[in-house]
């Protein structure tokens, strides 16, 4: 996940008027420890279709376009690592017939992901009420699967619901796997959330 902002490093000196007025250096996003993995559940379909974008003509919600970065331990970016999204709809339903709101996709050369989509509702399933997450699997070539849920902040506003209530009684929540969203603003979210995963079996 991204991480704050640096804060300026100090060095002793005072800093002239020039140099106070430069943008500070960004603290790399990646904290090398592995993002938390979670349970597949029942619903996971192989061979999904290879797209970034998961929104159709038929597909209503409160939009999300998704981005971020997949690195190792070590901090690198990894290209070419497999990334694989599904989840239930804006009624809290999965698509068990075809692959709607599911896909795969390939990062880019910078280690670089975008996934379009919608926020998913929350839903009363085999573990109880879940609330409202994004599962994914993500695979270094040669590596181990990473299989892990995404989850929205308290204050996430969609469908009328309390995020905040449904993420308390959430007992598979792990707020390290929250996404950072920025929004709502025309009717969507923008979030970001950067995996860090293992590349040695």
């Amino acid at each position: 996940m991204a991480g704050p902002a640096a804060e300026a490093a100090e060095t002793g000196r005072p800093s002239s008027p020039r140099r106070a007025a430069l943008p500070l250096a960004v603290t790399p996003a990646c904290s090398g420890q592995e993002t938390p993995a979670s349970i597949e559940g029942p619903l996971f379909k192989p061979n999904s279709p290879a797209r970034g974008d998961l929104i159709t003509p038929a597909t209503r919600g409160v939009r999300l376009d998704l981005s971020g970065v997949v690195y190792d331990t070590a901090c690198t970016p990894l290209p070419e690592t497999l990334i694989e999204f599904w989840q239930c709809d804006q009624n809290g339903d999965y698509d068990t017939s075809g692959f709607s709101l599911r896909g795969h996709q390939y990062t880019d050369s910078r280690g670089g992901y975008r996934l379009q989509t919608i926020i998913p509702r929350d839903y009363w399933g085999r573990w109880g009420q879940r609330a409202p997450h994004i599962h994914t699997q993500v695979q270094a070539s040669g590596g181990p699967v990473l299989v892990t849920q995404l989850y929205f902040p308290d204050d996430t506003q969609a469908y009328g619901r309390d995020f905040a209530a449904l993420n308390a009684a959430d007992r598979l929540l792990n707020r390290a796997c929250a996404i950072d969203l920025t929004g709502p603003k025309d009717g969507g979210y923008t979030g970001t959330f950067d995996f860090v995963i293992t590349t040695k079996v």
